[in-house]
Order: structure tokens, then sequence, then C-alpha cells
């Protein structure tokens, strides 16, 4: 997620995007402080069949004003103020558009808190776990220096060092090998007969059933990276193995021949939602759930 952008200048663009978000972040901010404040009153008000004497009120009254009386949590979430602080004192945006992150955070806002798997570590990442606080979010990096870069500045985010030994030079190889029969059958990864099937993740990587899982990594713009192949097919095949329900799968970079062909193939365009710029958005359901279901619809 991280290297495969250009740093980018001071533009206009960024500019906007960081005020939106900055924006974004505090009406959520002031959301939960309204409701936390709202559901505290009710709480407290007293019913109308409740009887206390005359100079009981007086005292309490001349005594101090009316207040609560248990404390109510009326802090930013540290997701949310981590967040904040953020992207108010950094030149750094995140490397999807607005309009690519709006289509992710409308089905966050639906289904947070929830279980989201990201590969990549970026400068989004941050943003991310905000969205879905009170969730889960993990992010899978190959690069380990970038691990310990990022901790030392956001130790709060949860992240594991994965490698891959693919390179993009053999994506149309690895295609062909996705087609064979083994890589139609719906299981645990580790389990799996296909090549594609990535099974070195931490075991809880595939035990937590993923509501939404973003491939915005390995590195894929040169042809001695480890490209994306496996990581989208292990994406779809993560989300078919769910006990039941269905998993929003989001690939990022569709400009790409490596992402735009093993998307199609292994996300299936029968369960494209939508596209916005270079972001692709599945729904793929539980194949566990229906017995029969063929891999593509």
């Amino acid at each position: 997620m991280r290297s495969n952008s250009k740093p980018q200048s001071p533009s206009q663009s960024s500019v906007n995007i960081k005020l939106i978000l900055i924006c974004a972040f505090f009406l959520l901010f002031l959301l939960l402080v309204f409701s936390t404040t709202s559901s505290t009153r009710q709480q407290q008000e007293p019913s109308p069949s409740s009887s206390i004497s005359e100079s009981h009120i007086a005292n309490s009254t001349t005594a101090c004003p009316s207040l609560p009386l248990t404390p109510s949590c009326t802090k930013a979430p540290p997701s949310l103020a981590n967040a904040l602080i953020h992207y108010a004192t950094t030149n750094i945006t995140p490397q999807q558009t607005f309009k690519e992150i709006s289509v992710s955070a409308r089905v966050l806002e639906k289904k947070a808190p929830c279980n989201f798997l990201v590969f990549g570590l970026g400068h989004d990442s941050l943003m991310w776990t905000a969205l879905n606080h009170g969730g889960r979010t993990v992010f899978l990096e190959e690069d380990k220096a970038w691990i310990e870069q990022v901790k030392q500045k956001l130790a709060g985010l949860e992240s594991y060092h994965v490698e891959y030994d693919t390179k993009v030079h053999q994506a149309d190889a690895l295609l062909e090998t996705g087609m064979k029969e083994e890589c139609k059958v719906v299981s645990d990864p580790r389990s799996s007969d296909c090549e594609l099937a990535l099974k070195g993740f931490p075991s809880e990587i595939y035990e937590i059933e993923w509501d939404l899982i973003m491939v915005d990594a390995p590195t894929g713009f040169h042809d001695d990276a480890p490209g994306r192949m496996n990581a989208i097919y292990t994406a779809g095949l993560i989300a078919r193995n769910r006990a039941e329900g269905e998993t929003d799968v989001f690939v990022h970079d569709v400009n790409r021949v490596v992402e735009d062909k093993f998307s199609k193939a292994f996300l299936c365009e029968g369960y494209l939602r939508k596209q916005q710029g270079l972001l692709r958005h599945f729904t793929i359901p539980s194949h566990r759930a229906r017995s029969g279901r063929p891999f593509c619809p």
C-alpha cells in the first residue's frame, strides 16, 4: 500500500482530502458526544412517581447545580483522536482518492464495528482503524522496516509481517494455475491444494470471519515485485469459506494488469458491485452456507 504510490507534492486536491478527513472525524466525535449526553440525561431523569421531600429539594438546589450522578464518557475514542491529530499535523494524505475512500467508508458505516482485514500498511491505515471504531482492523505488510517505522509513530495499529514468494512476471502462469479444479474448491486456505492460496499468515487470520477485506498490497508496480496475485485469490477464498453471511472485498489499483485480471477471475465479475476510479468493490457470499454454489455466479 505504501510502496505503490509516488510521494505527493502539496496540491489543492491533497489539501481538500485532508480537510474533508479532519471534518469527517470531528463530526463523528460530535455525534458520539451528543448521543452519550442524551443517553445519560434520559437515564437520570426522575420518574413522575418518585417522591422527594421539599426540604431535600431545597437543600440540593442551594447546595450545587444539577450534575450527573455518574460520570459520562464524552472523550474522543483513541482511534478517532489519533486520526484527527495525525491528519491535522501531516502533509501526507491517503493514497486513495476521496471518491474511492467513500466507497469503503459507506460499507463501514453500515457494518462497523466489524472485522476488517487490510493487505498493506500505509498512510491511510489510521483512517481505516478510526472508521472501524470499536471493531478489529488488522494490517498485513511485507516490509519489516516499514512496520517498525509506523509502530514508532502509531503504536496502536495491529499489523503483522507477511512474506510473498511470487513475482509479477509470473502472473500469466499463476492465472492459468488458478483455472485448475483444485483452485475452485472452497476451503481454509491452509488446507487448499491450490498453489495460489497463501498459507503462512498468523493462524488467527484464517480463524476470524472478516466482514471487509481490502487488497492494496503487496507491491506490484514492477516485474520483480511480489504482486497481488495470491493476495486477491486468498481474499476471495477467505470470503467464500466463512460459515454464513457475506464479505465485502475491495481491490485497489485495478488499472494494472494483475489487479484487473485476477480480481475478475477470482472475485468474479458476477460479484462486482461497483468500480470507482482505481477501486473495485465485490460482495462475496458464503459458499459453505449453500453447498453446490459455483465458484463464480
